[in-house]
């Protein structure tokens, strides 16, 4: 598994954000709704799980693991690209895996400094940013160079901002998705 490096910033404003991402010549690559279904290892483990995703464009399959939240490089991931969503949870299900929970979140992504910034807007939370890069250096280096506001920053995954920063336990939640036309509204968002 490789280690995936990210800070998270919560809580953006997310037109200055976007106004700041632009100002230092970060590059859009493009605007997101993302669906994804989440699945528990066997044996279950809270720390490791199999993610089905598809921005539309792009269909990963995913098993993450959290080896410590409060590290930029805490999180370990094994992924492929896979062609069809609905065969791959098809095959899932096959193979005696039935999803916990379906969810659903809007995403831009912006590349600095050949470092992906991905701004997150996710049901019932405030709309934050991920900086993904190669190392932790590069990491946070762009975190200095767009968190000019002091936002709070934390290394920690979805699930654990929802329950530990919003007291929100998503893991009860069947369905994590914007309301019958919310993610319309969000894609018009520029």
């Amino acid at each position: 598994m490789e280690k995936e490096r990210e800070l998270t910033i919560l809580d953006i404003d997310l037109d200055d954000f976007i106004k700041k991402l632009e100002s230092l010549g970060a590059i859009k690559q493009g605007e997101f709704l993302q669906r994804r279904y989440v699945f528990d290892v066997k044996p279950v483990n809270p720390n490791k799980w199999i993610r089905l995703r598809t921005n539309g464009k792009k269909t990963t399959l995913t098993i993450k693991e959290i080896k410590d939240k409060n590290a930029i490089e805490g999180t370990n991931e094994l992924e492929i690209v896979v062609d069809d969503l609905d065969k791959t949870k098809e095959i899932l299900k096959e193979l005696g895996y039935e999803s916990r929970n379906y969810q659903e979140n809007y995403r831009r992504i912006y590349l600095l400094n050949n470092t992906e910034i991905s701004i997150d807007s996710w049901p019932l939370i405030p709309t934050y940013a991920e900086i993904e890069g190669k190392t932790n250096e590069d990491v946070e280096s762009v975190l200095k160079l767009v968190n000019t506001k002091n936002y709070k920053v934390t290394t920690f995954d979805v699930e654990s901002i929802y329950r530990e920063i919003y007291g929100i336990d998503i893991m009860k939640v069947k369905e994590l998705k914007f309301g019958e036309n919310n993610h319309e509204s969000m894609l018009e968002h520029n």
